[in-house]
């Protein structure tokens, strides 16, 4: 006999029921159904370097990985992210005690956020911000408490007086992301040095998600926060492999802590998926270790499609701030006569057979996002080539 479930309380958990279908499945979706060329989610459409796809592939034949990888992850992953982050920044880790693997980033994020939020507990995180954060407070029990990062001529800035003034006694964590998501702004020294002192001064805990350090354009650099003063013993920096080397359905990520902070997580982490990717782990020990060249000729390449998307949609009549770092262009489309991201997005795979991102779906203050939409350069020349050409009869259609 079936039982009947109660019709007074929903089925969802109350904390997950603001959220429903991701935007990225549903443009996804649109894509398919159109035929349009999808610049909305940000996975590329090449693999990688042979050479790391080359060592998977004889982990899996040696065997190595095949079975549950040790709970921390292997230690020549563990090995490899400490020498990387000693080699890049000067930061010093204990390859046993201090580095974390996960199933990348998004479950990095969710664990530290699970293992050091109490029901109650505020978190700071600067708006536009992925997704995956305000569902992973919420699972948290923990309050997001968003920081708008706003227009200000050519990029996307953060108001310090405004992050200070969003904290209370209330606040446990500042969840930061630089390069930034989905905006493209990547944090000053000088911004960084203020959240230090910010986070020293109140004593709280730092989320920071550094996914796209290697991501970084023009003058602008890319400075861990865990380099700051007082910072290497309350930040959790987590990192990924999927941006960097182009292998995102590996979904290897890592957090680099304390032995202390790394228990935390690890508390979390070991209820969720326990282990993940065993092979890729090996695999992405060797893609560490890559000569800078590597490093060089992947950022020059998405520098240059970076200018040949930001450039087609300025003739396009888009309002274009070009990212100093990850893959992603964010539009004001206001120049077209358009106000609605959202509309406009839902259209814009009959329109024109292109896909993009309203940006108010990462925004608690939806309004601040209305007019923005963001595009992905992560993709192969001639795509982006025909993406363009698709895009030119945007403001007439």
């Amino acid at each position: 006999m079936t039982r009947m479930t109660s019709s007074a309380r929903p089925l969802l958990n109350r904390r997950l029921a603001e959220f429903g279908t991701t935007i990225f499945a549903e443009m996804s979706a649109l894509a398919l159904s159109t035929g349009a060329i999808n610049l909305g989610q940000g996975f590329p459409d090449t693999d990688g370097p042979e050479e790391v796809r080359e060592a998977a592939v004889r982990a899996l034949r040696d065997g190595l990985g095949n079975q549950y990888p040790p709970g921390p992850g292997v230690p020549e992953l563990r090995t490899a992210v400490a020498a990387h982050q000693q080699r890049r920044y000067g930061l010093s880790y204990d390859p046993d005690r201090e580095v974390l693997v996960t199933a990348g980033a998004t479950e990095a994020i969710a664990a530290s956020l699970l293992a050091l939020l109490e029901p109650g507990d505020e978190v700071i995180a600067f708006e536009p911000y992925y997704d995956s954060y305000a569902a992973c407070i919420a699972m948290a029990g923990g309050t997001r408490v968003p920081v708008t990062l706003r227009p200000h001529e050519d990029s996307f800035r953060l108001d310090l007086d405004e992050l200070r003034d969003a904290v209370t006694d209330r606040t446990r964590l500042l969840l930061i992301n630089t390069p930034h998501n989905p905006t493209g702004t990547v944090l000053t020294r000088a911004e960084l040095a203020a959240i230090s002192e910010l986070a020293v001064e109140r004593d709280l805990l730092v989320v920071t998600d550094e996914v796209y350090e290697h991501l970084v354009f023009d003058e602008a650099e890319h400075v861990p926060l865990a380099t700051f003063p007082g910072m290497r013993e309350r930040t959790v920096t987590i990192g990924s492999a999927g941006k960097t080397f182009s292998f995102t359905g590996w979904k290897v990520g890592w957090v680099t802590a304390t032995p202390e902070l790394v228990t935390a997580v690890r508390s979390a982490k070991q209820y969720l998926t326990y282990v993940a990717s065993g092979p890729f782990q090996y695999a992405v020990a060797q893609a560490l270790a890559l000569p800078e060249s590597y490093f060089t000729a992947f950022r020059d390449d998405m520098l240059v499609k970076r200018n040949l998307l930001a450039a087609g949609l300025e003739e396009a009549g888009f309002r274009v701030f070009r990212p100093s770092g990850t893959y992603f262009v964010t539009t004001d489309i206001r120049p077209l006569g358009e106000t609605d991201g959202f509309a406009f997005c839902r259209a814009l795979p009959q329109r024109t057979g292109v896909v993009a991102i309203p940006n108010a779906v990462f925004y608690d203050h939806r309004e601040e996002g209305a007019p923005f939409v963001r595009f992905a350069f992560c993709k192969r020349t001639g795509v982006l080539e025909e993406a363009v050409r698709r895009l030119k009869g945007v403001g007439g259609a």
